[in-house]
């Protein structure tokens, strides 16, 4: 129990520290947010298997666009503990909310190479679950206002780390027909030459509330709480957008 009370700690730490930095900030903007997602897992062999994703991320609940998101990978199992995974992104970010990300209020594509590294472990009846990511993103921009489309990808490099803790809410295994509750916190920090005006990227957490109808099918809805900071400043103040809403996953695994 000290172990995990010592990783909620973390968690909430992080989060709410995170939190009062933006609010310090002079520009901040508020959004509704609804993320509705879908992840797959397909094994191959006994070790190795497709990763497949599509988040459909919305302003205002679901009414207008914030992004699209399709992911896929390789996943490979070194332990039962241990999961590597290599993949590709492809990302469209649209001109949602009171201020834009892109400066010229226009969507933009990304084209992102991923590499992660998951460790589990369990602590009485709470699995613990670190995922380690870095992020290669070739982010699409305008050079001038009299373009129509990117016409520049330059080179940005990420960063991130997740922590998650679920625990059945019967019982103490989440396994079929088991309803379980989960926390989770994930920070992003951008690095290398391209960085812009935001080393810290963003922070996400989430409280979600879950269930396992069998090994192959599970789903969670709950909280989303997420904070960006944008890359570029407006008259010299960076911009903090802070984001809270609904969070939908659906898990197929076969």
């Amino acid at each position: 129990m000290k172990k995990i009370a010592k990783v909620l700690f973390i968690v909430l730490f992080l989060g709410k520290n995170i939190q009062l930095f933006a609010q310090n900030n002079r520009i901040n903007t508020r959004e509704s947010i609804g993320w509705y997602n879908y992840f797959g897992t397909f094994k191959l062999t006994s070790k190795v298997s497709l990763h497949t994703e599509y988040q459909w991320r919305r302003n205002n609940f679901i009414t207008t666009w914030q992004q699209s998101l399709l992911r896929t990978g390789i996943n490979y199992q070194l332990r039962p503990n241990v999961l590597f995974r290599v993949g590709y992104a492809w990302i469209e970010t649209f001109p949602y909310g009171e201020i834009p990300i892109n400066g010229l209020g226009r969507d933009f594509t990304e084209h992102r190479i991923f590499q992660m590294a998951q460790l589990t472990q369990k602590e009485g009846v709470v699995d613990i679950s670190h995922r380690f990511m870095l992020e290669q993103r070739f982010v699409g921009r305008y050079s001038s206002a009299s373009e129509e489309q990117e016409d520049e990808f330059p080179l940005l490099h990420r960063m991130r780390y997740m922590v998650r803790l679920q625990m059945p809410l019967k019982g103490t295994l989440i396994k079929d027909k088991t309803p379980y509750v989960a926390l989770y916190d994930e920070v992003f920090i951008g690095f290398g030459q391209n960085v812009n005006a935001n080393v810290f990227d963003q922070n996400r957490i989430g409280i979600l509330l879950g269930y396992r109808f069998n090994k192959h099918i599970r789903v969670e809805a709950g909280y989303l709480n997420q904070i960006v900071q944008f890359g570029r400043q407006i008259n010299g103040q960076p911009v903090f957008q802070n984001n809270n809403g609904l969070i939908l996953n659906a898990y197929l695994t076969y």
